[in-house]
């Protein structure tokens, strides 16, 4: 087929909808409006939806049951041809519906011209994008269980572990690891429920409402929405063939968790860093250099923080895919799949990915320590042992910060300093002072739900273990 500049090449007129044409589309536009090429991945859930359609039909007689099993029967053998590789795929019938439809009556003869009975592609195309989506939304839902199942038996593991943890990336206050995995998982496990919520809006069936307008048939919608698993029919026509804010929900889900795993994977690029050394990740989720022979590059968790763009940019398109699209069909509705398949390989892949490497961090312990120790991550806990013995808070926080210079200046940790030293900035310190600021101290006075204390981390885990368990996917 010539794609050239003149666009002169015609094709055939013998289209589906070709009888009101008296020319045959241009060999460049066909290819440039044709969608088969990315829809075909589609056919289980077009064949599927055919399938009840057909049976839809010959409960309410519009077809006899001899033409239903006749047409079930050859979407079967369809679908055979497709998974074994042998179907061939037509620019020319534009889409995975006419191809599939065309196959059919090819096996069949005028029988398979009765399945679009009562329907249209635009009604059509919807089930099936909805109806592959909600598939995609269960895998995702159990690739992100398995994450957080990653995290918190990661986070149970290092629950004891001592790290310095950062406002404006300084140090600010000792945590422990396991509570901050734990802070990974919360952000998942949002996710994880607006995933689920935006499946209810998904799991709601366009099918019946054919153009937009509905059909005279005498067509059973809720028959056939049970048939395929649907909560419901939609209650109106227009808006069934013409949105797809469903979509475009789903990829707002799928850019939160985006930007959530780019965070996560920030954190990940710089404590495996030499500045930081605080993990070390698996070679198997590493690359090296060219040239460098000494490089161990964190390559999975760079590539997932470049893809949190490449998602959130699908988003914004289909936004403005939408934006100003008068009701009901248009054929801009066409550009909905690619970005939308991309975002569901996209955030897949990654999802594998981390929820295959976070199991598999290896904690460098004492590396954290050190950072929490060389920090003054115990300032505030200074303040406060202040405050309990009457300073004002205002008069604590400028004590503590005049010792935090005089450490700086000698070059020690409030830990390292005597009592004698301490004492110079206020008489209100005692021997007692110590029991306060030793890192294992400052953690473990956080001994409250949501706190960084060992065992708040432990009661948290295994209330994650316990729940994330009785999932069912």
């Amino acid at each position: 087929m010539s794609n050239d500049s003149n666009h002169t090449e015609k094709t055939s007129t013998e289209k589906p909808w070709g009888g009101r044409f008296t020319e045959p589309t241009d060999a460049f536009v066909e290819q440039f409006t044709a969608s088969v090429d990315f829809d075909q991945r589609l056919y289980y859930h077009d064949i599927q939806g055919s399938i009840a359609h057909a049976t839809m039909l010959a409960k309410v007689e519009v077809l006899t049951d001899a033409e239903k099993n006749q047409i079930i029967e050859g979407l079967t053998e369809i679908q055979a041809e497709i998974e074994a590789g042998e179907f061939q795929w037509s620019v020319t019938l534009e889409d995975v519906h006419m191809n599939i439809e065309a196959r059919l009556t090819d096996k069949i003869g005028i029988t398979g011209k009765k399945l679009h009975t009562g329907r249209s592609r635009n009604d059509q195309v919807a089930t099936d994008i909805r109806l592959y989506l909600r598939d995609e939304i269960d895998v995702i839902a159990a690739e992100i269980t398995r994450l957080q199942q990653g995290m918190a038996t990661l986070a149970k593991r290092e629950a004891n572990t001592i790290m310095p943890g950062f406002t404006h990336l300084q140090t600010a206050q000792p945590v422990t690891f396991g509570h901050h995995i734990l802070a990974w998982n919360e952000m998942l496990q949002r996710d994880y429920e607006r995933l689920l919520d935006c499946r209810k809006r998904v799991n709601i069936m366009p099918l019946g409402a054919a153009a937009l307008a509905g059909t005279t048939y005498p067509i059973d919608r809720e028959l056939t929405a049970k048939l395929l698993g649907f909560d419901r029919p939609s209650t109106n026509s227009l808006d069934s063939v013409s949105d797809r804010d469903f979509a475009i929900e789903f990829c707002s889900f799928a850019s939160l968790v985006m930007i959530h795993l780019s965070r996560c994977s920030e954190e990940l690029i710089l404590w495996a860093s030499a500045q930081f050394n605080f993990i070390d990740l698996p070679d198997r989720f590493c690359t090296g250099s060219s040239i460098m022979p000494q490089k161990k590059n964190p390559d999975v968790p760079e590539l997932v923080r470049g893809k949190s763009g490449r998602v959130t940019g699908h988003l914004f398109s289909l936004l403005m895919l939408m934006k100003s699209q008068p009701l009901a069909y248009n054929k801009d509705n066409q550009e909905d799949k690619e970005p939308l398949f991309d975002v569901l390989d996209t955030i897949k892949g990654c999802l594998r990915a981390y929820a295959d490497m976070v199991p598999a961090i290896q904690v460098k312990a004492e590396n954290m320590r050190e950072a929490a120790r060389r920090g003054f991550s115990t300032a505030t806990d200074l303040a406060d042992y202040l405050v309990v013995n009457g300073v004002a808070f205002r008069d604590a926080h400028e004590v503590v910060g005049k010792a935090v210079a005089y450490g700086i200046e000698q070059e020690k940790d409030l830990s390292d300093m005597s009592l004698d030293e301490l004492q110079q900035f206020s008489d209100q310190i005692h021997a007692d002072v110590f029991d306060v600021l030793t890192l294992e101290g400052s953690v473990n006075a956080r001994d409250h739900l949501g706190g960084t204390a060992p065992k708040q981390v432990l009661a948290a885990t295994e209330k994650v273990l316990t729940n994330l368990a009785q999932r069912k996917h």
